[in-house]
């Protein structure tokens, strides 16, 4: 039976037992955490897929939207272009940037953003798992929070889905081959779409007549429609448009409100000081050929 001093007692031995498992869990809890349970269960441990990225390799998590021509339609997306989507996916893709400081760049069109991460980056022991699901999750999370901040009249029908996966691209030319590609990518679809919504809508041309109208043609073709009926020179258009948006970590000047105290006199004044801080920022360039990697060496260092 336990002795407990204290009281000046002792307990029948039901009540000692208990009064010594309890203190036992507090003794495990004081050491900082209760140990996980054994079970004959604890097999299935076996099961799960701990799969890493590679050592050395540029780990990339691109995300798609799922369903988002129904989804656009159903909240009511301008064609061929509508910016407060636009800015609400790089809204979304900085706050993930701001989370996951191991990305080195981002680079976004459409419903697509693609996440560079160090090539040395040892994030959750480079567990490929965990790269696609953490980037995915506050992505979609940050879409819904921040919503209401860019569709003030249009409410959030139903949540929006998104889908990603990692690739792993081993050298510097690999990695500056894929976001050219995606930047590729965005030009050949803006391209078609500012021209297949203008026939729509300035046109009067059906959908099923512009894509008719549009079908074998090429780039020239598509600007000469453009520009010899509806006097639209493509190259005129937004950048955020046909370039995309590119987010990276850049120095920037903050201005701060500060109160200090002047000698000689009673109150503090508030003055405004300059200072340096790290953030993310977002472009609308060209980094298909080499002005942009000369202009932002960093990116591809190895100890970025």
């Amino acid at each position: 039976m336990l002795a407990l001093p204290r009281l000046g007692g002792v307990l029948p031995p039901a009540a000692a037992a208990a009064a010594a498992a309890s203190l036992g869990l507090r003794a495990r809890l004081s050491c900082g955490r209760v140990a996980m349970a054994k079970s004959k269960f604890e097999y299935v441990r076996g099961f799960e897929d701990e799969a890493t990225c590679l050592p050395n390799c540029w780990v990339v998590v691109r995300l798609d939207g799922r369903g988002f021509h129904r989804f656009a339609e159903q909240h009511g997306f301008k064609k061929p272009n509508d910016d407060r989507a636009l800015n609400l996916m790089n809204k979304s893709a900085q706050t993930v940037m701001q989370e996951l400081e191991d990305i080195v760049i981002a680079y976004g069109q459409s419903d697509e953003y693609s996440f560079v991460f160090k090539k040395k980056s040892n994030w959750f022991k480079r567990r490929a798992s965990k790269f696609m699901t953490h980037v995915v999750s506050q992505f979609a999370s940050s879409y819904v929070f921040y919503w209401k901040d860019y569709f003030k009249d249009q409410p959030l029908l139903y949540p929006p889905g998104f889908d990603g996966r990692v690739v792993l691209y081993p050298s510097d030319q690999n990695l500056k081959d894929y976001l050219s590609w995606r930047q590729a990518d965005c030009h050949i679809n803006n391209l078609y779409n500012t021209v297949f919504w203008t026939l729509v809508q300035r046109g009067g041309l059906t959908p099923v007549q512009a894509q008719k109208r549009l079908q074998g043609t090429v780039a020239s073709d598509k600007n000469e429609i453009l520009f010899s009926q509806f006097s639209i020179n493509y190259n005129n258009e937004s950048l955020l448009y046909r370039k995309g948006t590119v987010l990276l970590w850049q120095k920037v000047n903050q201005a701060i409100k500060k109160k200090i105290k002047i000698p000689e006199e009673t109150e503090e004044k508030e003055v405004e000081v300059t200072r340096p801080r790290t953030t993310v920022v977002a472009l609308h360039c060209d980094i298909i050929g080499d002005q942009f990697w000369d202009q932002y060496p960093e990116i591809l260092a190895d100890d970025s």
